[in-house]
């Protein structure tokens, strides 16, 4: 296994070229036996300019691709990995009409071009089959042992079990059972799992598999999480690590309100006809407010009221404060489709604009449960070092019922690496988000919050 890992970035690196290299071809056959021509006579291309089209479509695919994950065929489920290609394909394809449009200054029939896309989604899905079946002949699922602190973490357990393509706990230790039994075990697995240990214990643990040269994953903790962020310094001859612990700079914050702004007033104007369906349909359903308006907490602590499409019936709330539940008997029948396509938060771009809200941000949770979270983990309210978000960081890369522990090393991660590179790559990937229903999954029939009691544990 250990020789193979060598070559994993160059099995994935032909991969990618493969299916790249046809892609180009399909575009190529395209562009010169039909769109070239359309163009006027006087701005016809020479050799190099065709090259050019076709390299400028090939580079906008790659980007779609590489930033939605579409590579990654081993790391992300199967679906994920043919939903990110097909999304990108998408992307690109719409990008490269409106090029030929350009080009050939006329609206041309996109009937050659959904032919090469119906041929390329072909080409996708057996790609994706054939270097998914390779993988797991080559990297079948790994061996590990978990290492873990205070009670046994079953949360964490479930969730690497539910990629049993990737990993197998072969055997779990707790860290009081000693160093010497740890080794014992760490012989006997591919890798190690580290999880809610004390720092000397991990760090025992991590010396010796650096030492030994043994595949370790550990699940940071918040400070860990502060510490990767932060900026080396060599003023002597002792390494420093500085955290400025101020959140965003003042130019930071500047440009962030700018790109606010300005995307806002243009999602305002794109997002109106489908905000104008919404809300008849809403009031049509059952004579009820179309808004609905909630209070929340935004940077420093902050109230607001938050803006949203009502998709549960007027009193669905009588009975206090709770998080939306799993198939939810409170969720209208138009409140079930805007909710799993997200729509029901296009109002929040006139809290953007007020500039309650960021674009891009932790969301904003309701004083009463930010209450509960905090009582339980203090660390939450690292999250209002920010302002509160349309969309984040664990959004994204987390569920509407990821735990509040999770919640604030997701956001903490976001703060710490924040650019503004990073607020636009995190827009484009809330779009593969969109039609995934287990980011809109709610919490269990038994919670109220996300905490989860002992009991649930």
């Amino acid at each position: 296994m250990k020789k193979r890992e060598r070559y994993k970035k160059l099995i994935n690196g032909l991969e990618m070229l493969i299916l790249m290299l046809i892609h180009t071809y399909f575009y190529a056959i395209l562009w010169y036996g039909y769109y070239s021509g359309m163009m006027p006579k006087r701005l016809q291309f020479y050799r190099r300019g065709h090259w050019a089209v076709i390299a400028m479509y090939v580079l906008v695919l790659w980007l779609f691709i590489k930033l939605y994950g579409g590579f990654k065929v081993g790391y992300l489920r199967l679906f994920d990995v043919i939903y990110s290609q097909l999304l990108s394909l998408f992307c690109a394809n719409v990008v490269l009409y409106f090029q030929v449009c350009l080009l050939t200054r006329d609206y041309v029939t996109p009937v050659p071009l959904l032919v090469m896309t119906a041929a390329q989604v072909v080409v996708i899905l057996v790609w994706v089959f054939v270097c998914r079946f390779l993988y797991m002949k080559l990297y079948p699922p790994r061996n590990l042992l978990l290492v873990y602190g205070e009670k046994t973490p079953v949360d964490f357990i479930n969730k690497i079990n539910a990629r049993k393509d990737k990993y197998f706990i072969h055997k779990k230790i707790h860290v009081s059972e000693g160093m010497e039994k740890i080794k014992e075990a760490i012989a006997e697995c591919e890798g190690v799992m580290i999880c809610e240990t004390a720092s000397h214990p991990r760090n025992e643990v991590l010396k010796y598999c650096f030492i030994h040269s043994v595949r370790t994953y550990v699940v940071p903790k918040v400070t860990d999480l502060m510490l990767i962020g932060s900026d080396e310094m060599h003023l002597f001859d002792t390494p420093l690590l500085l955290s400025r612990n101020q959140g965003l700079s003042g130019e930071q914050q500047a440009v962030k309100r700018i790109m606010d702004v300005v995307l806002s007033l243009i999602a305002c104007v794109i997002a109106s006809p489908f905000m104008l369906v919404i809300a008849i349909a809403i009031k049509a359903y059952d004579r009820g407010p179309v808004i609905y308006k909630q209070i929340r907490l935004t940077k420093d602590g902050k109230e607001f009221y938050i803006y949203k499409f009502r998709s549960m019936g007027v009193d669905a709330e009588k009975g206090g404060a709770r998080l939306a539940m799993k198939n939810d008997s409170r969720v209208t029948p138009v409140g079930k489709v805007i909710r799993n396509l997200h729509l029901d938060e296009l109002p929040q771009l006139f809290n953007i604009l007020k500039g309650d809200m960021s674009f891009v941000g932790p969301r904003p949770e309701r004083p009463e449960i930010f209450k509960q979270y905090e009582q339980e983990l203090p660390e939450f309210a690292f999250r209002l070092k920010v302002k509160a978000g349309l969309t984040g960081y664990a959004q994204v890369y987390g569920k509407y019922n990821t735990t509040p522990r999770d919640k604030v090393k997701l956001d903490v991660a976001y703060i710490e690496h924040y650019s503004i590179w990073l607020d636009i790559k995190l827009m484009l990937l809330t779009f593969k988000i969109l039609f995934q229903k287990e980011n809109t999954e709610g919490v269990d029939q038994n919670q109220t919050t996300a905490l989860k009691t002992d009991k649930e544990k």
